[in-house]
């Protein structure tokens, strides 16, 4: 046999084992996914998988071995503690500024407004990122500034991801019993609540002058793959930029432009 002919049968039989292991790739993370999507015993997955029981059971197995699957006797199949340090480090891996800045330029565009992405640290709201609107307005927000969270758009939206019980606590640090009158600040505790209560439900907040005199701002949260809220985008603007119908408007909008970041850092829509 010639020596070309040597190299054709050896490619083409590279490519049958290149094949049968990309083959049995998909069908491991296809086994992951039925798992995950709560499939746990192995008669079902076989059938999801169209595989024979046998079959099956070596990859579970194997999987099992490598800490990709956990087995409960008698209950089935869990995740198991290597795709949670995977899923860990793939959240560390995603950097929220660079995922969110096409979205949030988008939506700077759209409104001619200025735009904020910004966190919560330590009971405050911290801009991580600002798009200044194309009005010729100057706020006083910038990237890398700290803000209370129950005075601003963003920091109610981040408020919406949190348990009601903790509502009060960070109202009352933006509130001091004894803090003057006449500067802007949210409205009393009982009207705040049922505020935020009402936003939670429409999945975005207002800030109504309460952070800066003259600027009003429609925020919404963002989510992660665990449906956890991570942080919030807003759009603000001028007093007569910004009357009421129009943030009505710009509500699900806003909460459009912050679960379309969610999805790309892994959140799923219930």
């Amino acid at each position: 046999m010639s020596a070309a002919m040597k190299a054709t049968e050896q490619e083409a039989d590279a490519g049958k084992t290149q094949g049968t292991g990309t083959q049995t790739l998909l069908r491991g993370l296809a086994l992951l996914e039925c798992v995950a999507a709560g499939i746990c015993d192995v008669k079902g997955i076989a059938t999801r998988l169209g595989t024979p029981r046998s079959t099956t059971n070596r990859m579970l197995a194997s999987l099992v071995a490598e800490g990709y699957l956990h087995h409960i006797p008698y209950k089935g199949y869990l995740l198991g503690p290597k795709l949670i340090q995977l899923g860990m480090k793939a959240l560390e891996q995603r950097p929220l500024v660079a995922i969110a800045r096409p979205h949030i330029e988008t939506l700077a565009e759209a409104t001619g407004d200025t735009v904020h992405l910004g966190v919560e640290e330590n009971g405050e709201v911290f801009y991580l990122d600002k798009i200044p609107g194309t009005r010729g307005l100057e706020m006083r927000s910038r990237t890398g500034q700290r803000m209370p969270l129950a005075s601003t758009g963003l920091g109610k939206a981040l408020m919406l991801g949190m348990p009601p019980a903790r509502w009060q606590a960070l109202h009352a640090l933006t509130c001091p019993a004894g803090s003057p009158a006449g500067r802007p600040r949210p409205a009393e505790w009982p009207v705040f609540e049922e505020q935020l209560s009402r936003y939670v439900a429409q999945g975005w907040a207002m800030d109504l002058e309460e952070n800066e005199l003259g600027i009003r701002c429609v925020a919404a949260p963002v989510r992660d793959g665990r449906n956890l809220v991570v942080a919030a985008v807003s759009v603000a603007s001028a007093v007569p930029y910004m009357p009421e119908d129009r943030m009505t408007t710009l509500g699900p909008l806003v909460r459009a432009t912050a679960e379309a970041i969610s999805k790309d850092l892994g959140w799923t829509e219930p």
